[in-house]
């Protein structure tokens, strides 16, 4: 369009200079040749004033939409709407991973799983608003004679309060450690998530609630809240589960969860440096949710870590413990069973990986990853012959490589040997993928 209109200008401005030496000639062209002459400035003359309308009509079309109205004082200082990001409202997420586990020395008891399967949804009311859900399938089957769930396993409503500040209500991850807001396949190194952040914190870990987040300038972010906690009620003493996961054993997930005690967390991370993060995290609260009989009990879990991705290395540490209080009055009538609740429980791990080979898309990182956990480090005091001997504390090397064939899906393979209980020694491969 631009181009027509200045050609058409550049040509009537031809004729124009034409037309005005013709007439400033000694000898005059004929009257017929000079009304042609003026016929064409004339028409050119029209064209271009119809090329430019044409122009201003364009460029009001691709005009940007007009501001809108001035938000509520309250929240003056959130970010513009020139500032929010382009793109669609609503957008679809996945991730899921199908691994298979081979016993050393029991082969018999090798098995393959779609370990879990995530359909995800982010929908964005306006620029500051907006929707996270995710709906999970374990195990491939969920029925009444199928091993597998169907979960919630986030659906919270965020709105940014400032450029800085941002609120939530609803299911979501607690942040603590490394792993529990990020356990996406691609995220982690090896088959299965790493023992400490499963057995000792049970990733993946929600709650219902209000949390606040804040990412500052200096590299720092902040998260905090309020939120449902854990009920001791759940614990089955006949039933092993305590002895693999002592939180996981009495966690609610939001399905008609006991409110009554509440619990609060907070979380601190610094990224000041790139390549590093250093935090650690708290959640404390009642456990005996004021049930009958049910003593008072207070759950607290913490946690360290560390996290170092100077060029091709991808270097992490972790300690996490927890403890449940008056374990002692919780336990008396629970003598006799196999699993009665511990009073502390704790692990570690440190890991390293390297970016070996990379072509394109594709990557091969080797790791290594020592680990230590117990899930009964202590027992309160019940007397002479009542009181449990504190469990074993399990030692496990994993040494194996993530393959990335694109950012969104990798494979993966390790060998897993266990200090204590060398019958659990396996080999895993994996397939995972999240976008």
């Amino acid at each position: 369009m631009q181009r027509k209109l200045i050609s058409l200008a550049g040509t009537a401005a031809v004729l124009t200079l034409a037309a005005t030496g013709v007439q400033a000639q000694s000898v005059a062209p004929s009257a017929e040749a000079q009304a042609q002459l003026l016929q064409r400035v004339e028409r050119l003359a029209a064209e271009l004033a119809d090329v430019k309308a044409q122009l201003a009509q364009l460029k009001q079309q691709q005009a940007p939409a007009p501001a809108p109205a001035a938000p509520a004082p309250a929240l003056a200082a959130a970010p513009a709407a020139s500032d929010a990001p382009a793109g669609p409202a609503t957008v679809l997420t996945s991730y899921g991973e199908i691994n298979y586990n081979r016993p050393t020395k029991a082969s018999e008891n090798t098995q393959a799983d779609v370990r879990r399967f995530v359909l995800g949804l982010q929908h964005r009311f306006n620029e500051r608003t907006k929707f996270v859900g995710e709906l999970e399938v374990e195990h491939g089957v969920s029925s009444a004679s199928d091993p597998g769930e169907v979960e919630v396993e986030q659906a919270y409503i965020e709105h940014q309060l400032t450029q800085q500040w941002a609120a939530r209500g609803g299911l979501f991850l607690i942040p603590l450690g490394l792993l529990n807001e990020n356990h996406e396949p691609t995220a982690y190194y090896g088959v299965e998530r790493n023992f400490v952040e499963t057995a000792i914190i049970p990733t993946t870990w929600r709650e219902g609630g209000l949390q606040l987040v804040g990412n500052l300038d200096n590299g720092f972010t902040v998260q905090a809240g309020l939120s449902t906690g854990f009920d001791i009620n759940k614990w089955d003493a006949t039933s092993t589960e305590g002895s693999e996961s002592p939180l996981g054993a009495i966690h609610q997930e939001l399905a008609q969860a006991h409110g009554r005690d509440l619990s609060v967390f907070g979380a601190l991370n610094w990224r000041g440096v790139p390549g590093l993060q250093l935090g650690g995290g708290l959640f404390t609260g009642g456990a005996s949710q004021a049930q009958p009989n049910a003593p008072k009990a207070r759950v607290t879990l913490w946690d360290l870590h560390a996290r170092w991705t100077p060029e091709r290395w991808d270097l992490s540490a972790l300690y996490a413990r927890g403890g449940i209080t008056n374990t002692a009055a919780l336990n008396t009538p629970l003598v006799g069973n196999p699993t009665l609740i511990p009073k502390s429980f704790d692990g570690w791990y440190t890991q390293a990986a390297y970016k070996l080979w990379t072509h394109g898309e594709y990557v091969l990182s080797p790791f290594a990853r020592w680990e230590q956990f117990n899930t009964a480090r202590s027992f309160a005091d019940l007397g002479a012959g009542l009181t449990p001997a504190a469990g074993r504390t399990e030692r496990v090397w994993t040494l194996g490589a993530n393959f990335q064939i694109s950012p969104e899906v990798v494979l993966k393979a390790d060998y897993q040997r266990f200090r204590e209980v060398s019958d659990n020694n396996r080999l895993d491969l994996g397939l995972g993928w999240s976008f």
